[in-house]
């Protein structure tokens, strides 16, 4: 498609996969699943059914830019967007906006997170690019919402307009967002039939975006704009250096998305998971009989049920009389807790470093 362009956020450190996944290796970079390839790495694959490879832009911290052109060869440095420090959703696509609509005026590009898993990519291609070709012919911004099928409390949601609009006949009008709800309001969300998961997948065209950033953002808009001339030269980086770390720690979605008018949700179902906790992972592995996921042939299990687990292969573990829990062994890293806590291990990763340091985070 003409004028199409992805960008690929990939700067996270990933804290809750925490022991395998560490600030020096972020999960993205990572075959979490044993797939043979990294979560960064399928990402880059999907996107080339959707557009040319040198349209594709990974968005990173700069201690990653190595790691990602090790990891995705075809790249050049060109296509990398180095954040020296990072600032969450909104600085980033601000920044691959300015860059995309430097290159190309009538850009229009889908935004992906690095660290998603999609198992019908053929549904995902069909439905990012009946995203692409509206915003393509509007001024729209859309997200993509996922259809739920459990009162999920660690996912954003998206309330829409039953009623189809006049720019395609799946699309709908956002009606509200909800960050993570409690259970039973979730439950209430489920029930309604009103609600999609918010998978943090968008589509839009430059030209829209960098408006809504002008009208809603306009200090972080002046920032990048003042650098316009130096965008897609060798006098870049310098400026990115000198004016990314004043740029606020917003996101997207309560930055921009929350206060346009012009927002829209594509509702879809290509098998989406966020894959933000290791309960995420389990959900997605073979269980055994007695549902337990990552038991391999050197993991021995006695009266265990509905444990996570993953062991180095190298290393022979023997657990006895555990019941939902998680068992994560990562070098000389170990998590041991209840899966009904994995939402504490961003916590336990923060008084690791608080208590022995950064060496083990």
């Amino acid at each position: 498609m003409e004028h199409t362009y992805a960008v690929i956020m990939a700067g996270g450190v990933g804290s809750r996969f925490w022991p395998t996944s560490t600030e020096s290796t972020p999960k993205q970079f990572l075959d979490i699943l044993g797939t043979g390839e990294t979560l960064l790495q399928q990402t880059y694959r999907r996107l080339k059914n959707v557009c040319a490879a040198d349209r594709i832009y990974v968005v990173t911290h700069a201690n990653y830019v190595a790691k990602t052109l090790e990891q995705l060869p075809e790249l050049t440095i060109d296509q990398i967007l180095a954040e020296p420090v990072r600032r969450n959703t909104a600085p980033c696509i601000a920044y691959a906006a300015f860059k995309l609509k430097k290159r190309d005026p009538l850009a229009n590009f889908v935004v992906t997170p690095a660290d998603h898993l999609i198992t019908d990519e053929v549904e995902f291609s069909r439905v990012v690019k009946v995203a692409l070709e509206t915003t393509k012919q509007h001024n729209v911004l859309l997200t993509l919402g996922m259809q739920p099928h459990r009162p999920e409390t660690g996912y954003g949601y998206i309330q829409f307009k039953d009623q189809s609009t006049e720019l395609h006949p799946e699309i709908r009008r956002v009606k509200s967002f909800t960050e993570k709800p409690n259970t039973e309001l979730a439950a209430s969300f489920l029930a309604s039939g009103e609600f999609l998961w918010n998978s943090g997948l968008f589509v839009w065209n430059a030209n829209a975006i960098l408006s809504a950033f002008e009208k809603h953002l306009p200090e972080l808009y002046s920032t990048f704009n003042q650098g316009w001339d130096v965008l897609n030269t060798s006098d870049e980086a310098a400026f990115i250096a000198e004016n990314y770390p004043a740029c606020p720690n917003e996101s997207v979605d309560y930055g921009i998305l929350e206060k346009c008018k012009n927002v829209y949700v594509l509702p879809a179902n290509f098998g989406w998971s966020d894959l933000g906790s290791w309960g995420a992972v389990h959900e997605q592995q073979m269980p055994d009989s007695d549902g337990n996921t990552g038991v391999e042939t050197h993991v021995l299990t006695f009266d265990c049920k509905n444990n996570t687990v993953s062991i180095p292969k190298n290393t022979v573990a023997v657990l006895d009389g555990l019941e939902d829990f998680i068992v994560i062994l990562a070098e000389n890293r170990l998590l041991i807790c209840r899966r009904a806590k994995e939402q504490d291990i961003k916590s336990f990763v923060n008084e690791v470093k608080l208590r022995l340091g950064n060496q083990f985070v």
